[in-house]
């Protein structure tokens, strides 16, 4: 027993030393990375000898030796040619390529590194870096602050540009694409880890994996380009970004919300997103967003929301929007509320709304619906005011096979399910799924959204 009290007044005096050398008895918080300070976050870049690099740059004459000789703040306007990597910046600098300056790597390691601030890289072209995920290869790697990076061409590369803990920069007009790989190990066209108030804009991103937003905040996504990817953008833990005209085609997701706060996507195109994960816009547990005149056309589903939003008394406001030859034009996996839908158009869809395992017949739905246009609304407008006499309402009939059976979706709209649908339709054996009722249907299609 004496060991035992022996022991808990060393606990004791313990802690008592820690709260004097603190002077706080909880955990400190320190500013996230990105935020306050900067860490250094990245795994030791290997060195290659020149014999370990491809052929084709053994000759070439190393770009490191202009950037070494330029001044801080200078203008580097290399000669036209090849050059070889890698390269790395560590003082304010403006490269001018004029499109006619390469710069290969030979398929080793980052070809250019920017660890400075208040530079601008334009006119250049990156290729050849190695294909390590362990240590990130890439064709650009941005550590700075208000840099400009602008008009590069980036191509057999892992990842294409990639920025940690690095804000208020821009980001401007570079094609990138990534190496010649499976689509689940090429690296991401573009990636911000902890990099805030950034713009990124008039670039195009083909046959990469992701373009990734990881508690970064705040950042304007404007009029990119993204083709053949997984996620054209993938937001995780990243609140008040901005998703304004862009164009996403034949990518597996358009734009996905995950864990994060409010947000704006508005005036982009999202097509032909598809595959068994196909889906223009997602979110998991996120809230507060706003989701305004899109088109949303020719995707598996057009929008799927899992437990969002999430935070209670917020709510996702869906308006103006087009949602058109989609599987599901929304599926909601769960019914929490808090979704609002308003002035949306829903046409050509295999399915308009579905919930995955609604069951919910006893309540109406928790969303709201009003003001939308429904190319399958059966009623008239007598007195001409634009909305239809009576209430829009959709009910799941021989859909909640599928709806509440996830193994049975591959048979949705397979004969045999329509004629059980029809059947339940004019002579129900069982009670159907109130799914939605819109009690001010647009009978008049409006205009076009993005």
């Amino acid at each position: 027993m004496s060991r035992l009290n022996h022991l808990a007044r060393l606990g004791l005096a313990t802690g008592l030393l820690l709260v004097l050398s603190t002077g706080n008895t909880e955990q400190q918080s320190e500013p996230p990375a990105g935020m306050a300070v900067h860490a250094d976050v990245d795994r030791p870049k290997p060195t290659f000898m020149l014999n370990e690099r491809d052929k084709r740059v053994h000759g070439l004459k190393p770009f490191q030796e202009l950037v070494d000789h330029a001044t801080a703040g200078s203008v580097l306007r290399p000669p036209p040619g090849v050059y070889a990597g890698p390269v790395t910046i560590d003082k304010p600098l403006t490269i001018e390529g004029d499109g006619k300056v390469t710069i290969d790597a030979g398929d080793r390691g980052t070809v250019m590194m920017l660890n400075a601030s208040d530079s601008v890289i334009r006119g250049l072209h990156l290729t050849g870096s190695g294909d390590s995920h362990d240590t990130d290869d890439s064709c650009l790697d941005v550590r700075g602050n208000h840099n400009i990076i602008e008009n590069i061409e980036i191509d057999n590369c892992l990842f294409g540009i990639d920025l940690k803990q690095s804000n208020a920069n821009i980001v401007r007009a570079n094609r990138i694409r990534s190496k010649d790989r499976e689509l689940g190990i090429r690296g991401d066209g573009l990636r911000l880890w902890y990099s805030n108030d950034n713009l990124i804009e008039k670039n195009q991103i083909i046959d990469s994996r992701d373009t990734v937003a990881w508690y970064s905040n705040r950042n304007i996504f404007r009029s990119n380009l993204g083709r053949r990817s997984r996620y054209s953008i993938h937001f995780m833990f990243a609140n008040d970004n901005v998703i304004e005209k862009n164009e996403f085609y034949d990518n597996a997701v358009g734009v996905y919300f995950m864990y994060t706060e409010r947000g704006i996507v508005k005036d982009n195109i999202i097509s032909h997103a598809t595959g068994a994960t196909g889906m223009g816009i997602g979110f998991k547990e996120s809230s507060g967003t706003i989701i305004e005149h899109n088109e949303i056309i020719y995707c598996g589903v057009g929008i799927g929301s899992d437990i969002s939003p999430f935070q209670p008394d917020t709510t996702i406001e869906i308006r103006g929007n087009r949602f058109a030859y989609n599987g599901v034009g929304i599926l909601f996996n769960s019914e929490t509320g808090g979704n609002n839908m308003r002035d949306n158009i829903f046409e050509g869809n295999l399915t308009q709304v579905a919930y995955g395992g609604h069951g919910d017949n006893n309540n109406s739905p928790k969303n709201v619906w009003i003001g939308n246009y429904w190319d399958d609304y059966q009623g008239f407008d007598r007195n001409g005011d634009g909305i239809g006499d009576k209430s829009y309402e959709l009910y799941a009939y021989a859909d909640q096979i599928w709806m509440e059976m996830p193994v049975a979706r591959f048979f949705r709209s397979s004969p045999v399910m329509e004629l059980l649908d029809f059947l339940e339709r004019l002579a129900p054996f069982s009670t159907p799924d109130l799914i939605l009722r819109d009690e001010k249907p647009r009978f008049v299609k409006p205009e076009g959204t993005a």
